[in-house]
This record gives C-alpha cells, structure tokens and sequence, in this order.
C-alpha cells in the first residue's frame, strides 16, 4: 500500500503549504511542526523534534507542547526529514501522548 502524499507530516506541509492541525483529547486545537537544533550537540548531530502550538478559540497562539528529540543527524536537513516522514498517525499519537504527560505532572 502507497501512502497518499500527504499522509506524513513533511508531505502535508509540501501539499497544503501549512502544518497539519489536530483536536487534542483535551479539547484543544492544535498545529504541528517540527524543528531542530541550531548548533549540534557534543558529538556533532542535530536533534530534531515536533512543536505542537495550542489555539485559543479565537485562533491565537496561547501555548505549546514539544516533544523530545525523535531524530538525530550529522545536518539539520537530514533530522528534519526524518522527522517529517512521520506519518499523521504518529504525529497525533505523539501529540496524545504530550497531553497525558503534561496533564499527568498538573496532578502530581
């Protein structure tokens, strides 16, 4: 089975020129994008993770999640890519799992 072009994240950006965006099981919308290190760390790779940005009801920016490093290369470029090869159903699953996470510290 061939994945649709815009069954990863990566992919989606490139089709629809925006990141994708999700309904949290909080409640909440929110986009995602991934990033990466500007300077490499101790044995010269880049780390690169999503950034996931909560949405008001009125569609402004009003908080984040981001998750830890998912990929690790000697260029930026190259982490990047394989994180944007992930597909939708990772990234939202990530995105859940963020929630649980920073929901499970609020009670702690």
């Amino acid at each position: 089975m061939i994945a649709a072009e815009d069954d990863t994240l990566g992919g989606y950006q490139q089709v629809h020129g925006r990141p994708p965006a999700f309904e949290g099981s909080d409640g909440r919308a929110y986009s995602a994008g991934l990033f990466s290190d500007d300077d490499p760390d101790a044995g010269g790779q880049f780390g690169a993770s999503l950034l996931f940005v909560r949405w008001s009801q009125d569609q402004q920016p009003d908080g984040h999640l981001e998750s830890d490093y998912i990929a690790r290369a000697a260029h930026p470029a190259q982490a990047e890519a394989a994180v944007g090869r992930m597909t939708l159903m990772e990234v939202k699953e990530m995105l859940e799992n963020l929630i649980a996470r920073r929901d499970a510290g609020a009670r702690a």
